[in-house]
């Protein structure tokens, strides 16, 4: 693997200079601003447990990774863009089997595995069918009808989190779509849209985790009846 090539994957990249996507780089600050904004409201609201802040330093390490993308534009930073959003995604599925779903973290776990495994086949099957259609954004598929479908079911159990998480994946849709249309609006607009995923993801990801902090309460342990 070439780690320094240049790659060339967006509308406002016209040349390989550091700042040859201003927009897009300047941009991801929403993930900062929404990462912190998050942890200073845990933080008040004394929610601030293990997983919040994990959700929290990850979503912070997102716009970072992205920033790096789309400034060095290599294949290193590519990795460095790519995997914070990965962590993301399996980190809240798992949080959400455990917080919402009430599964103990073994098991929540092994669902994750199990999300993991339909996520690659969900992919390969929309790679097939939409990526002439949509191109990369394809592989982010998974994660919206997973999270479609978990808020979903949490929604028919009258669960707080549902609603929230149905908003997101309608937020998460439109974020998308600005992805997705990028390349085929350069000749319309040069700046490209691209910036507009990282605006409403920051947005997502702020949301994701506040549902997390109103919502999410850990499980209650196993009551034990005292022998007679």
């Amino acid at each position: 693997m070439e780690l320094q090539r240049k790659i060339m994957a967006y509308c406002e990249r016209m040349s390989e200079a550091f700042w040859a996507e201003p927009l897009n780089a300047i941009t991801n600050i929403a993930f900062l601003v929404g990462a912190i904004a998050a942890f200073l409201y845990a933080r008040r609201a004394d929610r601030l447990d293990g997983p919040v802040l994990f959700l929290c330093l990850n979503a912070f390490v997102v716009g970072i990774g992205s920033f790096l993308f789309h400034t060095f534009a290599t294949r290193w930073a590519a990795i460095a863009d790519t995997t914070p959003i990965m962590i993301f995604i399996l980190a809240y599925f798992t949080i959400a089997m455990n917080r919402y779903a009430g599964l103990n973290w073994g098991r929540a776990a092994l669902a994750m595995l199990g999300f993991l495994v339909a996520m690659i086949a969900v992919s390969w099957v929309l790679n097939i069918l939409l990526r002439d259609i949509i191109g990369g954004s394809v592989s982010y598929g998974p994660a919206l009808l997973a999270l479609l479908a978990i808020g979903t079911w949490l929604a028919s159990r009258g669960h707080g989190a549902g609603v929230p998480l149905m908003l997101g994946a309608a937020l998460f849709t439109v974020s998308l779509s600005f992805r997705a249309a990028d390349q085929p609006f350069c000749s319309a607009w040069s700046y490209g849209t691209h910036f507009g995923w990282h605006l409403l993801n920051g947005l997502l990801l702020w949301w994701l985790i506040m549902t997390l902090i109103r919502h999410g309460r850990p499980p209650e342990p196993a009551s034990r009846t005292a022998p007679a």
